[in-house]
């Protein structure tokens, strides 16, 4: 598990769905966006959502537990991207998850 450090909080992922994270941010910080990220949490963590604003003036680093970078996924990557420009803002998605969003929205599929 890896961890998304925002200010003075500590946020756990798991380190392949945190390099994809940490991608799309990147992304985003090189064009100046601001935006909300947000996740849901799981029973064990209580349920619920997170919503953090990321910015240019965001402290952020990322911390992750393996010592290989994983490799990425281009499509998930574009599903990020996308809904990252939606109302909502950069939704968290599992691999699965942004591939039925890939496959349901032609326009990404090219």
């Amino acid at each position: 598990m890896g961890y998304l450090l925002h200010g003075q909080r500590e946020y756990e992922f798991e380190d392949r769905t945190l390099a994809h994270i940490k991608a799309v941010i990147g992304m985003k910080l090189a064009k100046r966006e601001g935006f909300f990220l947000s996740w849901s949490l799981g029973v064990n963590q209580g349920s619920g959502r997170h919503e953090v604003w990321i910015s240019e003036h965001s402290p952020i680093a990322f911390r992750f537990s393996g010592g290989k970078s994983p490799q990425l996924n281009p499509e998930w990557i574009k599903a990020l991207l996308a809904i990252s420009h939606t109302p909502r803002g950069l939704a968290v998605l599992s691999e699965t998850e942004a591939s039925k969003w890939v496959q349901r929205n032609p326009l990404l599929a090219a």
